[in-house]
């Protein structure tokens, strides 16, 4: 029997989950065994799950689960080096160049286990199956826009954290924009057609925020591109990947510029395709920007669990989204699976 063990994240900040307890149901009625773990923050309670059917394991005990069970979460895990045995579902950001993804993939290596990256499960045409993307791109912009409001108090932007639903979330960042009494700002968003370039758009609007929308036809030139430097803000929605051309190069820090902060919603600070190389490491809760530039000063937002400022919506979007996908984890040889493993073992090689 095909055996889905969904692990609690173990990352600060991190309340979603990929498989609500309908889904679960769903899963066991085709025959795959679920059990989920325990978790002290977990946006859907476990009850849930246990209503559901689902087996319940500690929290925190995916290492010793057998050794045919698929793990299934969403971010990183602990960085302790362990080699990695199991089959594992998850965001793993260790096949477009990034430093840390090397260490990731040596343990998988050692480990002789397998990375079904969530963000290579893709369909025939090469679209991916379930993305946060729209909630990244919506929770970005709205940190961005905060970045933006404590500039006009000559002040930078302090701790975020989640939101019960994007009401609340809209809310309170309606009332930092009216509190700096001054009009909304501009926006461009890059990668507008795409899931989070749609959720960024969104969230601006709702924010009577003007938005200039581009996508591939206007950055097919390869730039320059002055014309972002001539907007407050900056939001690049565009995955980093070979060709991806550069928007904010270093010069632009010291430009004559309207522009005073980025939202890199995408945040590949250490890819070697960074389209926005101005800064050199993703940001957090605690300290969502970086101020990289003073004169005028020019602040990057680049945290990269963004979807998590909303995790409740966000968890149930991508569940529902993927669901499909996990009911043909029972074939692992054949459809997105069979795709995901090939991008893996084409990378654990190198």
């Amino acid at each position: 029997m095909t055996h889905l063990w969904v692990r609690a994240e173990q990352r600060p900040n991190e309340d979603r989950v990929g498989l609500t307890p309908a889904g679960a149901k769903a899963l066991m009625d085709v025959g795959i065994r679920v059990t989920i773990e325990e978790s002290k923050t977990r946006a859907i309670p476990l009850q849930g799950y246990i209503d559901a059917g689902c087996d319940i394991a500690a929290e925190n005990t995916w290492p010793d689960a057998p050794r045919d069970a698929i793990i299934f979460g969403l971010k990183e895990l602990p960085e302790d080096g362990t080699p990695l045995p199991h089959r594992h579902i998850m965001f793993g950001h260790a096949f477009k160049g990034q430093h840390s993804g090397k260490a990731l993939l040596r343990r998988f290596r050692e480990g002789g286990g397998t990375l079904y990256d969530l963000e290579y499960l893709v369909d025939e045409t090469g679209r991916r199956v379930a993305a946060f993307g729209y909630w990244a791109g919506y929770a970005g912009a709205a940190v961005t826009l905060k970045a933006w409001a404590a500039q006009q108090h000559q002040e930078i932007c302090g701790p975020v954290g989640a939101y019960s639903d994007k009401h609340a979330l809209l809310s309170d960042l309606g009332r930092a924009l009216d509190d700096t009494g001054k009009a909304r700002p501009t926006a461009i968003v890059i990668g507008a057609l795409g899931r989070v370039g749609a959720g960024a758009a969104d969230l601006c609007e709702a924010m009577g925020v003007t938005v200039t929308k581009w996508d591939m036809a206007e950055t097919a030139s390869g730039g320059p591109f002055p014309q972002i430097l001539t907007h407050d803000l900056f939001l690049n929605c565009i995955f980093a990947r070979p060709g991806t051309p550069v928007f904010v190069p270093q010069e632009a820090l010291a430009a004559d510029r309207r522009l005073t902060a980025i939202g890199d919603v995408a945040c590949d600070p250490d890819s070697d395709y960074n389209p926005v190389p101005v800064y050199d490491r993703a940001t957090t809760w605690d300290a969502p920007v970086l101020r990289v530039a003073q004169a005028p000063v020019l602040d990057v937002m680049a945290i990269d669990n963004l979807p998590s400022m909303l995790p409740a919506e966000s968890s149930e979007d991508y569940a529902d989204q993927l669901l499909a996908s996990l009911r043909t984890l029972t074939d692992l040889d054949s459809g997105v699976w069979a795709r995901a493993r090939a991008v893996f073992d084409e990378h654990v090689a190198g």
